[in-house]
């Protein structure tokens, strides 16, 4: 689901990047994924042949999970020679929610009510990809709805103001 997003994102600034999602440790969900042991075991891995990394991960109302990701950042940039960089970004709530962002959806749907819901998936990105009749595909949707939202790749970073930040970010 986030390949397309990222790609958009890169080509928006104006980078030219070959993007590798890691499969190989494949991080077995969010706990797996904020471990330092398990980033530091893929930065290990890879350090010669990447130049970016990135975590993104859902916040899941999780008033902690920045904090968590700053800790993250910190312990790559201490392992991380100069010219390479590790970024991690919580997704408010879902990265699902970007996804929805780069829709036309339902009008009696409020932007701010599916921004601020703690469970957006359920209640809404699913119902979309329902009606969307895209339900039964692999991942419930999930690859159909990115790849048309990253086409509305400057929309979702205006209703998503933590994707302008990553943005902003990678951009220095």
């Amino acid at each position: 689901m986030l390949r397309p997003l990222i790609e958009a994102m890169l080509r928006a600034i104006g980078k030219n990047a070959k993007i590798r999602v890691c499969t190989n440790p494949r991080l077995g969900g969010i706990h797996q994924a904020l471990r330092w042991d398990r980033i530091e075991e893929i930065i290990d891995r890879y350090r010669g042949m990447v130049d970016l990394f990135l975590l993104c991960v859902d916040r899941d109302g999780d008033p902690n999970r920045r904090q968590a990701l700053d800790n993250i950042e910190q312990n790559a940039a201490n392992m991380l020679p100069p010219n390479k960089q590790f970024l991690a970004e919580h997704a408010w709530q879902e990265i699902e929610v970007w996804v929805l962002a780069g829709h036309k959806l339902p009008a009696k749907w409020v932007w701010q009510t599916i921004r601020a819901d703690i469970h957006p998936k359920e209640l809404y990105f699913l119902p979309f990809a329902e009606q969307r009749n895209l339900w039964n595909e692999p991942g419930e949707g999930r690859k159909t709805l990115a790849q048309e939202a990253a086409g509305q790749y400057s929309r979702i970073r205006q209703l998503c103001p933590e994707v302008a930040a990553l943005e902003a970010r990678i951009s220095v």
